[in-house]
């Protein structure tokens, strides 16, 4: 019995109670899987998916300036990180209004030329130790710095979705009628991708910028085979990226794995498993069809 206590504690529990770095990168991963995550519920709802995936490439170049001009500094990557990203969401949105592009077209054209841009300006200034870093994050490396921009992206992330949920909501199922009404629904949306870009400029210090997305993404569009109502949705998609958070720091230790790709991997696993058990998944839409009588 003593014996499944110890090995119990040294799987789940040794890990965190003795390093600190595993406690920083924890509550790191936990608190963005609060904001990031109901942020892709939105996204999913909006039909704007790939919005995400765009802008995690697009804040690159920003991160990149910022690292040429002040070196491994976190403030100044963080904020060219968020204008950047700003910036190609306007440019995509100014170019779809003045041509004939969709804004989904002309977001994947932007975002392409930003990550080569970016991979570019970072190659030429720093190490490739450097460019891994950015890419695919450090979830590990979380110091008090990160830890404190990422627990701030959340807090401002949780208070701007409480004070503007039924705004938002109203925004993103009948735009029609908030216009009619006089709502400004330009407003909702700009602000919307405001805390987009943030969460995914807060992610790039724990899983990169190639992987930020996916704590935002995953859970989110898991959560939606398993329920219909909004509020279930946003529940869910948070304790996802929490479970996933939690089993991918411990897999990477005892693994020796990078920690970033393998709490993704984690919540693409909890993304299959939902395909096929969950309501909307394949085995129960399978067990509903009607069988034929011979």
């Amino acid at each position: 019995m003593m014996l499944a206590y110890q090995t119990l504690w040294d799987t789940l529990i040794g890990p965190f109670a003795d390093f600190a770095f595993m406690r920083r990168a924890l509550v790191a991963t936990l608190a963005l899987s609060l904001s990031a995550a109901p942020l892709g519920v939105f996204l999913t709802l909006r039909r704007m998916s790939l919005l995400g995936d765009a802008l995690s490439h697009a804040v690159l170049p920003g991160v990149a300036v910022g690292f040429m001009l002040f070196g491994v500094s976190l403030t100044a990557m963080a904020t060219g990180g968020v204008v950047a990203g700003l910036l190609v969401a306007g440019l995509a949105g100014l170019i779809s209004r003045s041509t004939q592009l969709k804004e989904d077209a002309s977001l994947a054209a932007l975002y392409l030329l930003a990550l080569a841009l970016g991979v570019a300006l970072i190659s030429r200034q720093g190490s490739q130790l450097d460019l891994l870093q950015i890419l695919f994050g450090s979830t590990l490396g979380v110091d008090r710095p990160g830890l404190l921009l990422v627990a701030g992206v959340t807090s401002v992330s949780l208070l701007g979705l409480a004070a503007g949920y039924r705004g938002l909501v109203l925004e993103t199922f009948d735009p029609v009628y908030m216009g009619a009404t006089g709502g400004r629904g330009w407003v909702w949306q700009q602000g919307f991708l405001v805390l987009v870009v943030l969460n995914l400029v807060a992610g790039f210090q724990t899983l990169g910028t190639l992987m930020a997305v996916g704590l935002m993404m995953l859970p989110a569009v898991s959560a939606r085979l398993w329920h219909d109502h909004l509020s279930a949705q946003l529940i869910n998609a948070s304790a996802q990226a929490m479970l996933a958070s939690l089993a991918g720091l411990l897999l990477s230790y005892h693994l020796d794995t990078p920690s970033g790709p393998t709490i993704i991997g984690c919540a693409g696993a909890l993304y299959l498993a939902s395909l096929l058990i969950s309501p909307g998944g394949w085995l129960p839409q399978l067990l509903k069809r009607p069988h034929r009588v011979a």
